[in-house]
């Protein structure tokens, strides 16, 4: 706490909203999918050179989002529960929490401190959660991090009610579009009044949860996932080169592995060494991009792939190519069966996803670096998650494809494990030689 009042202060706090007011009585529905997402939290940060934000003060920051925002009503507003108690959005135009802030170091020495402990970068951004009163709880918070030399952090808080992290990077993405111009389609149409919710008469009356999700128990208003164990996060980057090694060890047999697939499986045998043969993950959770039709809101959406892949051998005792087959291969969507089971609870169940199983998290078509400032692109972007159950989750993030200002291009990693294992994981990576 005292590093943190230290390295960030002057933390101003105010609301951001659509520049024109939204019809009254407007709300928005979050599906069943959407609604089985509600404990989890993204967040993100994008760092910017100065250039990028010089000159500007906070009125001319502000200004472009009020376009911004007219194309996002749901964002701006809170949630309140139907009569059946389901959750919905009023859009109710209280704004997006817009908070400012600076930070005693410079961009280059906060970057080469984060190497060492990216838990820092939680000090760039709210980790706020929605409750324990839903009508006061903003949706997204922004916050804008000024360094001693001028470069800026702009760090992101989303309820992933509101949507997958691809829906997150399109939406700051059209920030971006917005700086320079672009003009906005009109929002999407919103209903007025609740859907009654029912439970379909279709649905089979025997039934198992899908093995992606898991039911906790009920939090009320108080949308956390409470973890039995401290939960740690902590980053490394993969070169190009490094990955290539690896891929061509994996490739003897002659099947050739995505980046995604082959640090998937690597990852998997590390945590089954560290978890030991009776506590192995034998399933993992695969999210990915949907295809482009899947799309329910538009852009904003929980519309990410959500598959498990299962083993029916020790992971322990397998080679890392037979897990990366695995994942290539015999990933099962069960989109279609978490719907059907928040449908049958009336979208009030309480479930987690990421860390109901060990989950992996790509994010390679993630479009994080196409998010500009006045034509100034991050030098450095960085998502976790909040809300992650015990079981951990990865994120694999792309470095910028330009190869960014340190020519490297490549892989970031962002791992949320159990506190107990993360030195361990950082010793098998490197033994691999992934890590230094």
């Amino acid at each position: 706490m005292v590093m943190e009042k230290t390295l960030i202060y002057n933390i101003k706090l105010s609301s951001v909203g659509p520049g024109n007011v939204t019809s009254p009585d407007t709300i928005f529905e979050p599906g069943n999918i959407d609604l089985a997402m509600k404990l989890h939290y993204l967040r993100g940060i994008y760092y910017f050179r100065s250039q990028a934000f010089e000159g500007l003060n906070t009125l001319s920051i502000k200004e472009p989002m009020f376009a911004w925002l007219n194309k996002f009503p749901m964002t701006c507003g809170r949630l309140r529960r139907a009569e059946s108690g389901r959750a919905y959005i009023k859009c109710n135009d209280c704004g997006v929490r817009f908070i400012e802030a600076k930070c005693e170091k410079t961009m280059d020495e906060w970057l080469e401190m984060k190497v060492e402990d990216v838990n820092l970068e939680k000090m760039l951004l709210s980790n706020q959660i929605i409750g324990p009163e839903l009508a006061f709880s903003p949706l997204v918070l922004i916050q804008f991090t000024k360094f001693k030399c001028g470069g800026m952090a702009v760090g992101l808080s989303w309820a992933h009610v509101l949507g997958d992290a691809f829906s997150l990077a399109e939406f700051m993405n059209i920030l971006g579009r917005v700086m320079v111009g672009y003009e906005l389609s009109p929002p999407i149409s919103l209903a007025q009044t609740p859907t009654k919710s029912t439970i379909s008469n279709g649905l089979p009356k025997v039934f198992k949860d899908p093995l992606s999700i898991k039911r906790v128990s009920p939090v009320g208003d108080n949308w956390v996932n409470f973890t039995k164990c401290k939960m740690e996060t902590f980053s490394f980057d993969v070169t190009p080169a490094k990955l290539n090694d690896i891929q061509s060890k994996l490739s003897q047999n002659g099947t050739n592995f995505s980046p995604f697939e082959t640090l998937c499986a690597l990852l998997w045998r590390c945590i089954a060494k560290i978890r030991g043969k009776e506590f192995e993950p034998k399933v993992v959770t695969i999210c990915k991009k949907s295809e482009p039709n899947y799309n329910t809101y538009g852009i904003l959406s929980n519309s990410q792939v959500v598959s498990v892949v299962k083993a029916n051998f020790s992971i322990l005792e397998a080679n890392t190519s037979d897990l990366a087959t695995l994942v290539k291969n015999e990933e099962s969507d069960e989109r279609k069966i978490i719907e059907e089971t928040m449908q049958r609870d009336c979208g009030m169940a309480d479930f987690i996803v990421y860390g109901a199983n060990l989950t992996f998290l790509n994010l390679e078509e993630a479009e994080l670096y196409k998010f500009e400032y006045k034509g100034q692109k991050p030098v450095s972007v960085n998502y976790w998650l909040d809300g992650v159950g015990e079981e951990g989750a990865i994120l694999v993030l792309p470095g910028p494809k330009d190869g960014g200002e340190n020519g490297g291009g490549g892989w970031t990693i962002t791992a949320i494990l159990p506190e107990n294992e993360v030195n361990e994981l950082k010793l098998e990576l490197k033994r691999e030689g992934l890590v230094a």
